[in-house]
């Protein structure tokens, strides 16, 4: 293959890419449940073959990490370069609840995407590699709290409260309203560190 075939080959899966992952992000956001949406349907959504698809991300679980990472990148430039209380810089006490509302908000917002990365690949959410991540920025923070304690199982408590099977059975079974739902969180995450948190002597 010459260098000009080689340039084509390469901006056709660049297009095939970001076609497929707009048809999947359409897809899961008017399903009924995730498990509906399967490859052939995002194929044929983004007027693609199956091979394509399977090429570009290798399996279901591939996918839906790639729409789930497109959607989420602005909520993660904003944790990391942001303003406070979400971005860096912003009092433990307050970049806590700050970020758990993001994820609960971003959660709400996505729903279906979310509920199915959680249970895509694996036995366990806790398995996933976007766990991990807001798990160790979350301990990180807590640690700098005076009298927390444990800040590893601290971040896992916390993070329950926002996790994709919560949201939906509040949000979808019970019916619960997005500012509901946030005004709970914020309760239960301020409650929670205002009777672990020693203020500073």
């Amino acid at each position: 293959m010459n260098e000009t075939a080689a340039r084509r080959t390469r901006k056709d899966a660049v297009r095939n890419r970001a076609a497929l992952i707009s048809a999947a992000d359409g897809l899961f956001t008017h399903c009924e449940h995730p498990e509906d949406v399967t490859m052939a349907d995002v194929a044929a959504a983004a007027g693609v073959g199956k091979g394509t698809l399977f090429r570009a991300f290798g399996d279901r679980t591939g996918l839906i990490h790639a729409v789930y990472a497109a959607r989420l990148e602005p909520v993660e430039q904003a944790v990391a370069e942001g303003p406070a209380p979400l971005g860096p810089g912003a009092p433990p006490l307050e970049r806590v609840p700050a970020l758990l509302d993001a994820l609960l908000t971003f959660k709400i917002d996505n729903r279906h995407l979310a509920l199915a990365l959680e249970s895509a690949g694996s036995d366990s959410p806790y398995q996933a590699d976007h766990y991990d991540r807001w798990h160790g920025l979350l301990r990180g923070i807590l640690e700098q709290v005076p009298g927390l304690g444990d800040g590893d199982f601290a971040a896992h408590a916390l993070l329950a409260a926002v996790r994709a099977d919560l949201v939906e059975h509040l949000a979808g079974a019970r019916g619960a309203g997005r500012e509901e739902l946030r005004g709970r969180l914020a309760g239960f995450v301020g409650r929670f560190l205002g009777a672990s948190a020693v203020p500073p002597g």
